[in-house]
C-alpha cells in the first residue's frame, strides 16, 4: 500500500501522539510489551463468529483467584476463518510489566455463529463447564525489559466445532453444534530491531516502520534523536516499509526537508537490522 502525502501526515499524527508518549512512558517504567493475537486452522464452514468479550492473563499461582489482570481489549465478534496462510488478528498490543505469566483466558459471549456452505446459521452452543472462558496455560513465559512478548491463539475450527449425531433438519437450529475450543497455545518473544541514520538531523523527522508482509499491515512509530540516530527494538520478523517525515522547517536559505521511504527491509528474530543513511534533503 502507497501513502497518500495528507494521509500520511494524519495517520502520522495520530500515531506520533500514542506512540510517542508510549516510548516514553516505556523507558519509565521500564515496561515491556505483550501482543496478544488470534488465527486459525481452516474448517469446512462459510464462516465462523466468536463473540469475543474480554482477554485477561494470569500473574500469580494457579489457584490465586486475585491474580487474573484484564487486558485492553474491545468486545467484537471475530470471523476466525478472515484468519488463515499467516493472517493474524491483533487483539492486544499494550505496555506491560515485565514478569512471568501463568495462564491466558477468553471470555466469550453468548453470541457464537456458524455458518455452514450452504448458507444457514447456526447458533453455537457452549458447554456449561466453559463458562468461566477458555483458558490456556503457559509454560515458562517471561516478559523481559524493552522486548515484546507475542501469545498466538492458533484456533482450530475443524476440532472446535462439534455437530451432534442425533440432530435432523427441523429441529432447534441451536442444538446443531457445540462449540468445544481447541486452540493451540504459541508463546515467544519478538525481539527483532531496525535502527539506523537520517540526516539531517535537523529535520527531527517521526518515523514509521510498517510490516508490509502481513495483512493487515502492522505500524510502529518513533523519532529521531538529535544526532539522527533513530532504533525500534522489540518488533515482528517480517519485511518492512520505514517512512521518514520531517517536523521541523529547514532555514530560508536551504534545500526544503522532503520525506523519504527505505523498503525491503528485512527483520528477523533476535537481531536488528541496519538501514542506510536516509537523506532528508
Amino acid at each position: 500500500m502507497t501513502f497518500k502525502p495528507l494521509f500520511s501526515l494524519a495517520l502520522l499524527a495520530g500515531i506520533t501522539l500514542a506512540g510517542c508518549s508510549k516510548d516514553n512512558e516505556s523507558d519509565a517504567q521500564n515496561t515491556s510489551k505483550l501482543e496478544v493475537r488470534l488465527m486459525d486452522a481452516p474448517g469446512d464452514f462459510n464462516r465462523v463468529s466468536l463473540d469475543v468479550q474480554k482477554i485477561e492473563v494470569h500473574l500469580k499461582e494457579e489457584n490465586d483467584p486475585n491474580g487474573w489482570q484484564l487486558l485492553p481489549f474491545t468486545p467484537q465478534a471475530l470471523n476466525v476463518l478472515e484468519y488463515v496462510n499467516g493472517r493474524s488478528a491483533l487483539l492486544v498490543s499494550t505496555d506491560f510489566a515485565p514478569g512471568d505469566l501463568k495462564e491466558i483466558r477468553l471470555i466469550l459471549g453468548p453470541n457464537n455463529t456458524v455458518t455452514t456452505r450452504d448458507g444457514e446459521v447456526y447458533t453455537l452452543k457452549t458447554p456449561s463447564g466453559q463458562t468461566s472462558g477458555v483458558k490456556l496455560k503457559l509454560d515458562k513465559a517471561t516478559l523481559r525489559q524493552g522486548e515484546t512478548f507475542q501469545l498466538l491463539l492458533d484456533f482450530d475450527v475443524a476440532k472446535s466445532i462439534v455437530e451432534r449425531g442425533n440432530w435432523k433438519p427441523g429441529n432447534d437450529k441451536k442444538e446443531r453444534f457445540l462449540l468445544k475450543p481447541v486452540i493451540r497455545l504459541v508463546a515467544q518473544e519478538i525481539a527483532g530491531g531496525i535502527y539506523g541514520t537520517v540526516t539531517p538531523a535537523a529535520a527531527l523527522p517521526q518515523i514509521l516502520a510498517i510490516r508490509s508482509s502481513i495483512t493487515p499491515a502492522d505500524t510502529f512509530s518513533t523519532a529521531a534523536d538529535a544526532s539522527g540516530a533513530y532504533r525500534f527494538q522489540g518488533i515482528p520478523s517480517g519485511t518492512y516499509r520505514v517512512e521518514f517525515f520531517p517536523t521541523a522547517t529547514a532555514p530560508a536559505n536551504q534545500q526544503a526537508y522532503r520525506t523519504a521511504t527505505a523498503t525491503g527491509i528485512v527483520v528477523v528474530n533476535n537481531q536488528a537490522t541496519s538501514v542506510p543513511t536516509v537523506k532528508l534533503q
